[in-house]
């Protein structure tokens, strides 16, 4: 399994419209992928100004063979709705990360 991991930084007066309009647009599109597994949405308590969205892919394959042009087609919905919105927000960090399952001693 990978990981792909986004920190955003939004208002955070806007940070639930945010995490709203995000599942109704990026979540439900990502979904229509496969390899797609799910998404978790992680709000540090001592920063509400901060959003990370965890986003769980059954190969690193599959997450990468999403093409470039539907990324940027629902990015461009996603902007869209943000500013008709008047939410300002920034992915201010992104990583990948391998889950790693070892053996256990029975």
């Amino acid at each position: 399994m990978v990981i792909e991991w986004l920190k955003f930084t939004v208002d955070s007066e806007s940070r639930e419209q945010f995490i709203q309009k995000d599942e109704a647009i990026w979540t439900a599109n990502l979904a229509t992928y496969p390899g797609f597994l799910g998404k978790e949405v992680w709000i540090e308590p001592n920063a509400p100004n901060r959003v990370i969205f965890t986003i769980r892919w059954q190969t690193r394959e599959q997450w990468k063979s999403i093409p470039v042009k539907d990324l940027m087609a629902i990015e461009k919905e996603f902007s869209t709705v943000m500013g008709k919105m008047e939410i300002e927000y920034k992915m201010i960090e992104s990583k990948e990360f391998q889950i790693r399952k070892f053996p256990s001693n029975q």
